[in-house]
């Protein structure tokens, strides 16, 4: 018998469907695509149909996308709110350009703290040098000065993140609210229409319509 009939015939070897598997999205790789909706919908959705569009459009196991949603909304990221019996949720990009926007107004201040300590520690360095041999103060010195230059490359990185906040960006962030306030307007004109059903249907006041489905006095469109 041979070599590969062998490896064939040995039960502890992992077969080639085993090896191909692909393994499953992490946590943050099913909050990051979760985020994708909203941002590229620009719409606002109920609970059933984020599980339609999750796992069949960005791969999220249907038995995980209320949990995943929950984390976004807890962590901010996803705005949410009650009408009559039903919850809705959202997530423009205007929001999270506003939060990158203050983290990156953030870290420039740190990085340029960092950098003028960096630039003191330096010339302490160079001033300790002339007519002495190493001392302990030097040595504590150096050791700063490398903590502080790791911590810049550690800012800097940081700061290439948030490259993407510039003037088209900013366009896009306001196209975005422009379809975001379409959008929030037709779901008002949605929830007239049904409320004009129900006064004819029932003959409903309009407060009772109101009061029984949470819809507060000064709802409105959005000018």
């Amino acid at each position: 018998m041979n070599l590969v009939a062998e490896q064939n015939l040995d039960p502890t070897s992992s077969s080639p469907t085993t090896l191909s598997k692909k393994r499953g999205l992490s946590a943050e790789e099913k909050r990051t695509r979760m985020m994708e909706i909203f941002f590229e919908t620009k719409d606002v959705f109920q609970l059933k149909d984020i599980e339609k569009i999750a796992p069949k459009e960005k791969g999220i196991t249907a038995v995980s996308v209320k949990e995943v949603l929950q984390s976004l909304v807890d962590d901010g990221m996803v705005d949410t709110d009650r009408i009559g019996t039903s919850n809705y949720f959202w997530a423009f990009p205007s929001k999270a350009l506003h939060a990158r926007k203050r983290k990156l107004e953030e870290l420039q201040n740190q990085f340029s703290e960092y950098c003028q300590r960096k630039k003191s520690l330096e010339e302490s360095i160079e001033k300790s040098k002339i007519g002495r041999q190493d001392t302990a103060e030097r040595a504590a010195l150096t050791k700063e000065l490398a903590a502080l230059q790791q911590k810049k490359a550690h800012l800097k990185a940081e700061l290439d993140k948030y490259t993407e906040c510039d003037p088209d960006v900013v366009q896009e962030v306001r196209q975005a609210n422009k379809v975001a306030k379409e959008a929030a307007n037709r779901w008002t004109d949605n929830i007239f229409a049904i409320k004009s059903w129900a006064k004819r249907k029932f003959g409903f006041e309009d407060n009772k319509i109101d009061k029984t489905f949470g819809i507060p006095d000064d709802f409105d469109y959005i000018d």
